[in-house]
């Protein structure tokens, strides 16, 4: 029975409404006590956290990890390891898996290769339907009984709105959540860019906001005849933040979340064909970027996501509209956010609560805080110390970052998954 003691950090857990200096006391793998240790506490290990600040582990809410079919991109143990240098604890697998999360056999598979890696903290997301062809439902029931923390399509479309109503139906009478990528599939049109001045300027194929806002209105719509919880995914726009806030307002059941390089990078970005910045949805405009950030301040977006998607070279090269979207973007989870508190974008306590608390709430999990008899899921981290992305610092076997080379602040020192270090910057 492992006991730990974290000692003199800055304790911000936006959950218990705790921001001071003080000690956490872990035994065998749980919260036992704050600020002071409990009765018969003998640390067999002693983190000082003197000028750091200490957290729940973060809870990324859209990651994919590779390995099934795609192990060249990246494997469970490289981006596990990417994951716990970034103060990731939990991680939600996206279907999109090969062969596709619609059989228990494949989530069995899945829950098996998080136990080998030492990290099992994986929760795998359900296809919505069979292969993810949006025509036959999925054994959502069995599905969930098999371990899956919700159900989606992913990026696939699904092929009307009846089925997409009759699938929402199946997950409200099982009380699981879906998770919606908004996106109509005829409008955006195989686009790789925001429809507007550099995609006009660089003749790329475009996506109108219209693409995201309509599908996203479709299924609020749905949402609210058939009564499923719907967590809508990665959103990019002004217009879906205003819808978003619309229907929270009048009480129906819904929440988002945004990716980070969303809240930091718009169309204007883009350096001309460089697939880096080939992301999906796209990187829209600096009033979409103010929207999002605004919405995340106030609440109407509940929590920042990585949207992690490690790719090989071999996927990033060739013409930008002919390349593979998407950011391996785990390990400038904690920095990017740090940035927009420096930009006084949202505070300190909202962006911890964005990747603690409120991507608990939105899975229904018992973590994202540090509640006495909660798993020891925790972050220490630096937020002054700078470090440089590159070959020597980065964890993931996706190098497919618009940041690299870039010097960023704030660092993880340690991370803790149920009491283990499963992270320490000094040991690295």
């Amino acid at each position: 029975m492992t006991q730990i003691h974290i000692q003199h950090g800055r304790i911000i857990d936006p959950a218990n409404h705790i921001d001071g200096v003080g000690d956490i006391y872990i035994v065998d793998g749980k919260i036992a006590a704050l600020s002071n240790p409990p009765e018969g506490f003998k640390a067999d290990i002693v983190i000082d956290a003197s000028d750091k600040i200490v957290c729940a582990g973060f809870i990324d809410l859209s990651s994919r990890l590779r390995d099934m079919g795609h192990s060249r991109k990246g494997t469970f143990k490289s981006e596990t390891r990417a994951a716990a240098s970034a103060g990731v604890t939990t991680l939600c697998l996206q279907p999109d898996t090969r062969p596709v999360m619609d059989a228990t056999s494949i989530v069995e598979y899945t829950k098996d290769l998080a136990e080998r890696t030492d990290y099992p903290q994986i929760y795998p997301i359900a296809a919505l339907t069979q292969k993810l062809e949006g025509i036959e439902l999925s054994s959502m029931l069995a599905l969930k009984q098999a371990g899956c923390i919700a159900v989606s399509n992913a990026n696939a479309p699904v092929k009307n709105l009846l089925i997409l109503r009759r699938a929402m139906e199946y997950a409200a009478s099982h009380d699981l959540l879906f998770i919606c990528h908004p996106n109509d599939f005829s409008l955006s049109n195989k686009g790789c860019a925001h429809e507007g001045a550099i995609a006009s300027r660089y003749g790329l194929p475009s996506i109108p906001e219209a693409a995201e806002t309509i599908a996203l209105a479709e299924c609020l719509e749905l949402a609210e005849l058939t009564g499923c919880r719907v967590h809508f995914g990665q959103l990019s726009c002004k217009g879906s933040v205003i819808k978003i806030h619309q229907a929270k307002k009048y009480g129906l059941n819904v929440s988002a979340d945004v990716a980070i390089h969303q809240l930091h990078l718009t169309e204007h970005d883009i350096i001309p064909f460089d697939s880096a910045y080939h992301v999906l949805p796209p990187l829209r405009t600096k009033e979409d970027k103010d929207y999002l950030r605004q919405g995340l301040a106030s609440g109407a977006i509940n929590s920042i996501c990585s949207d992690h998607q490690p790719h090989d070279l071999d996927a990033k090269l060739g013409a930008f509209p002919e390349t593979e979207s998407g950011i391996s973007s785990l390990e400038t989870l904690l920095p990017l956010m740090l940035k927009l508190v420096s930009q006084h974008a949202i505070s300190l306590e909202q962006g911890i609560a964005a990747l603690t608390q409120q991507p608990a709430d939105i899975l229904r999990l018992p973590t994202g805080a540090l509640t006495v008899g909660f798993s020891a899921d925790v972050c220490i981290f630096d937020p002054e110390l700078e470090w440089q992305i590159n070959s020597d610092t980065w964890k993931s076997r996706g190098v497919n970052t618009p940041f690299w080379g870039q010097t960023m602040k704030g660092r993880v020192t340690q991370t803790l998954q149920a009491g283990k270090i499963i992270f320490s910057l000094e040991a690295r």
